[in-house]
């Protein structure tokens, strides 16, 4: 972080002596101006809902423009981690900033393949839930009990303990989301097999059974470590914010990722992909599509157009490119390209890709679309997309925790507020009121 050689200099109408405050630049991006002395020297703070304008830490790790529609992972575009790297490539970059050679990507994998199993014990408390339980909520409640079982690792201020939690919710997430897919379906526990590839493991243990020996297909599963990577980190979101917030208080790393996890599972958030393949089969079949359009058209009809356009990228989604290429060769391969659902969706997107209303509004497919589209063909059930988001996520969100951590700059979160409730008053007596 450096300092600019301009200030900012907020004046006031009303004779009070200005202040000036120091301007920091980042490497790219927008400066910010630095106003933690402001309510010292003016009594004032400032008021910012949703903190659309306040940078509330420095990062080093994903960098998002919106315009330019362009994500990087420690300086490297999606595009290309996600052509080139696997999945715990892009883990190790986010977790070290760097990209592993031969022999550190060797050790990282091993690592973490042999921290896949989770305690035995485990499987005790998914018998505590309702079978149709919300695979979030089994989610919550099992990454939060990590910490019963790992005391050996809580000490965040010890970089070493820090780093064996890292490796250790990477390495347990996708079992526990095959678990929570397995016990709402009433089949056995699948436990991990340390030669197969991690996201190769993970769909054994969501799809494999014991009655007959599961067969990897390399095209499916580099379509899902491809979802892993798109979803990997995405800068300072309301998940990845709960994350950081949580960890200011010196909350242990799984407490944290289980708060990320409550926070994903916001529709908001992580359930847009839930969300738009909901819509596909709302609309039902291709003979629907023009009178849904027509609806999404008119402002007092209150129908949405799901998967399409983004908070933050007002281009093309760099993401949705590759989830398209990945969502059209998934269907090649499973032979979907007429299924009604598949066929649908194909259908939406040519019309918006080419409809003048959503061109000119930039309402392209987002990843969320594709990505949706995608887990749907893989067999994955609709209620556990946001429990692969929370998977993705998790390197995103401990690598974050991590650097806030290291962060001496990092003080426990405490927003300020507009106070616009009663001023101070007496209880008045019970036969007063």
């Amino acid at each position: 972080m450096n300092i600019s050689d301009t200030k900012a200099t907020l004046s006031f109408s009303d004779g009070s002596p200005s202040v000036d405050m120091p301007i920091y630049k980042g490497t790219i991006g927008p400066d910010v101006i630095d106003i933690r002395k402001l309510y010292g020297q003016t009594g004032k703070f400032t008021y910012d809902p949703g903190f659309m304008s306040t940078a509330a830490c420095q990062s080093a790790i994903t960098y998002i423009d919106g315009d330019k529609g362009e994500l990087l992972y420690r300086g490297y575009p999606i595009e290309q981690l996600a052509v080139n790297c696997d999945f715990l490539e892009t883990c190790y970059l986010l977790l070290n900033g760097e990209l592993p050679n031969a022999k550190q990507k060797e050790e990282f994998v091993g690592t973490v393949t042999k921290h896949t199993m989770v305690h035995e014990q485990m499987q005790f408390f998914f018998r505590g839930f309702r079978r149709d339980a919300h695979p979030m909520s089994v989610l919550v409640g099992t990454v939060g009990a990590l910490a019963s079982f790992y005391h050996d690792s809580l000490d965040i201020n010890d970089a070493k303990q820090r780093e064996i939690s890292a490796i250790r919710l990477i390495a347990k997430l996708p079992t526990l989301v095959a678990m929570a897919y397995k016990y709402s379906i009433g089949q056995p526990f699948v436990y991990p097999r340390n030669d197969l590839s991690y996201s190769a493991n993970f769909m054994r243990m969501m799809f494999g059974n014991p009655c007959e020996e599961y067969k990897v297909n390399d095209v499916l599963v580099r379509a899902l470590d491809r979802i892993l990577i798109l979803h990997a980190d995405h800068e300072q979101n309301a998940s990845t914010s709960t994350v950081r917030l949580a960890g200011s208080s010196g909350a242990n790393p799984f407490a944290c990722i289980a708060a990320g996890i409550a926070c994903l599972w916001g529709p908001a958030h992580g359930g847009a992909n839930e969300a738009a393949l909901n819509m596909l089969k709302e609309i039902g079949s291709v003979e629907n599509i023009p009178g849904f359009i027509e609806k999404v058209k008119d402002k007092n009809s209150g129908v949405k157009l799901m998967g399409f356009g983004h908070r933050v990228y007002k281009n093309f989604d760099p993401r949705a490119k590759l989830m398209r290429e990945t969502c059209h060769e998934v269907l090649n391969e499973l032979g979907l390209q007429d299924d009604p659902l598949f066929k649908l969706a194909m259908e939406l997107e040519k019309i918006a890709l080419n409809d003048e209303y959503f061109v000119s509004r930039k309402l392209y497919p987002n990843v969320d679309f594709y990505s949706g589209i995608v887990q749907s063909a893989l067999g994955i059930p609709v209620s556990l997309f946001t429990g692969i988001f929370a998977m993705a996520r998790t390197i995103g969100w401990i690598a974050q925790w991590n650097e806030m951590i290291a962060d001496p700059e990092q003080k426990i979160g405490r927003p300020r507020q507009l106070f616009v409730g009663s001023p101070r008053r007496d209880v008045p007596t019970i036969d007063k009121r």
